[in-house]
C-alpha cells in the first residue's frame, strides 16, 4: 500500500479487514489489487459496503438476501467475480 493514502482509504481499508473468512475471501484481494486505484465512485460504493453488518454482508454475498440498492448487489457481483474468475 501507498504512503499517500488519504486518511479516509485508510479507515476504510482497516473496517474492511472483519475476521469472518466469508467476507475476508473478497475483501481481502480488492484492498490489496484494486482499491487504491478505483475511481472515485467505486472507492464510495466499497466505503458503504465495508459500513454494513457482518450478517447482511453475509446474506448478500451468498445470495440468501439482496443489498438495497441494485449499484451495491452489482459491485458485490464484481468483487465475486475477481475472486472466482
Amino acid at each position: 500500500m501507498s504512503d499517500e493514502m488519504t486518511l479516509e482509504e485508510r479507515k476504510v481499508i482497516y473496517r474492511a479487514r472483519r475476521g469472518l473468512k466469508e467476507i475476508d475471501v473478497y475483501f481481502d484481494p480488492y484492498v490489496k489489487q484494486y482499491y487504491l486505484t478505483a475511481d472515485p465512485t467505486e472507492k464510495a460504493l466499497f466505503a458503504e459496503l465495508v459500513d454494513q453488518e457482518d450478517p447482511d454482508l453475509l446474506d448478500w454475498f451468498m445470495e440468501v438476501g439482496e443489498p438495497p440498492r441494485e449499484e451495491l448487489k452489482a459491485f458485490i457481483l464484481k468483487l465475486k467475480k475477481y475472486v472466482h474468475g
